[in-house]
């Protein structure tokens, strides 16, 4: 079995930290000249700390959380933030064409309050969603929601935060209704979409174009409902925790909707209609939460092994999102996308899933989950963006090509594997 060596996690742990601290924005703070300062009272935590983001990603804030280098109190400030930003009880038709269901969870919240339901711009009004960015918002947000309150909840041990009231309804009734937002297929449990009503699953995937059946959302259904069970039965809940989990328990077993072992051998595809590309990171993370037993997990891990033999996924410890045999096409890594080829969401490299990787692969590749640890370390180490500012890492994304790095300082390329590896 792989353990990480100490030196390294603590270099791991330093880097995360200082990556936090460098994403920081204090209240009346302002990060760039030509940007709105800090309005809301609070310290905020956006994406990463070179790039002018003026705003708090819901799913980025709170995948740094599992760092430990956040505190209680800025979970429960940025909960209430999104809480806050939480659409009403009625649905909004915008002049985009896009369409907010009730109880939507944004996707960003900018430095002024005022919230943003759409990857892709920073305007809160008519014009933001509609294709290319989807017709109803991405799914991802109404599950990071509750993983955050998850989170609060194992870090003060307490709930009266899920008591508290905002607007006319409580924490845990926003939650609630958050789980209920996103389309299901009430057969299977598993999220679906398609042209007329399309969102984006998971935010790492969104300027990929994707229908049916959707992975990693369904992934995340699976997640967020065991964590709104704990929530609820630490209130007293015990049926309501039951009935939850009953309801994601179909999931799990209904993943076979993505196999196609023909063609793609052990992986998942990402989606069952447009997007029919082996989905690495999903085939990953469904290992990484137990949600593939004996003979397929053994079938999926195999196929793993065999793309990095292979060279088809992993570049600098950073994990492609399709194996670079398995491209759509020789100009797209995916069927439909606006990104192009080898860069970004299509066919770029990620560090954001390198724990996962690690996690799923220390017993049965040992080996390889220690050299993709140290290639890993051994990249964040060269590009310390502490070194100065010609150095960059964590970047969002790499690539061979120089050219494909994109956003520097991106706190979720140290946050999601550190959260990972420190439990290791």
């Amino acid at each position: 079995m792989f353990i990480p060596d100490r030196d390294s996690m603590a270099f791991l742990a330093g880097f995360a930290e200082a990556s936090i601290e460098a994403s920081r924005v204090r209240p009346g703070e302002m990060i760039d000249p030509t940007l709105p300062t800090n309005l809301s009272g609070m310290t905020l935590i956006r994406p990463g700390g070179r790039k002018c983001y003026p705003a708090v990603w819901t799913q980025d804030f709170t995948i740094a959380v599992a760092t430990g280098f956040i505190t209680a109190q800025e979970m429960e400030d940025h909960l209430l933030l999104i809480a806050r930003g939480q659409n009403g009880d009625r649905e909004r038709r915008l002049a985009s064409g896009a369409v907010i269901p009730p109880y939507a969870i944004p996707d960003h919240v900018l430095f002024d309050g005022r919230a943003v339901f759409y990857p892709g711009t920073y305007s809160s009004g008519e014009d933001q969603g509609g294709e290319r960015w989807g017709i109803v918002p991405p799914t991802n947000n109404h599950y990071d929601f509750i993983l955050l309150a998850h989170h609060l909840w194992r870090s003060s041990g307490g709930t009266d935060f899920l008591r508290q009231s905002v607007g006319e309804l409580t924490v845990i009734e926003r939650l609630e209704k958050a789980f209920q937002v996103p389309v299901i297929e009430s057969g299977t449990g598993l999220i679906k979409t398609d042209a007329a009503n399309r969102a984006v699953g998971f935010i790492f995937c969104d300027s990929i174009y994707l229908t049916g059946h959707l992975l990693f959302a369904s992934l995340l259904r699976w997640r967020a409902g065991q964590q709104l069970a704990d929530l609820v039965a630490a209130l007293g809940q015990a049926d309501e925790a039951d009935r939850l989990r009953q309801e994601v328990a179909r999931i799990p077993t209904h993943l076979g909707v993505f196999e196609e072992p023909e063609r793609i051998g052990g992986w998942l595809l990402g989606a069952t209609e447009v997007g029919r590309q082996p989905d690495v990171w999903g085939t990953i993370y469904a290992l990484y939460l137990g949600l593939l037993e004996g003979g397929r997990a053994k079938i999926a891990r195999q196929e793993i092994v065999r793309a990095l033999e292979e060279g088809t996924i992993c570049y600098k410890g950073a994990v492609r999102h399709v194996p670079l045999n398995h491209d759509a096409s020789p100009m797209s890594a995916w069927e439909r996308t606006h990104t192009p080829h080898h860069h970004y969401q299509n066919g770029a490299f990620w560090h954001t899933p390198t724990g996962w990787l690690v996690a799923v692969l220390r017993e049965y590749a040992p080996d390889w989950a220690e050299r993709i640890f140290r290639e890993m370390i051994a990249h964040f180490q060269e590009e310390d963006f502490r070194k100065g500012p010609a150095f960059n890492a964590p970047w969002e994304c790499i690539g061979p090509d120089p050219e494909v790095n994109r956003n520097p300082l991106f706190l979720g390329s140290v946050a999601v594997p550190y959260g990972v590896l420190r439990d290791l």
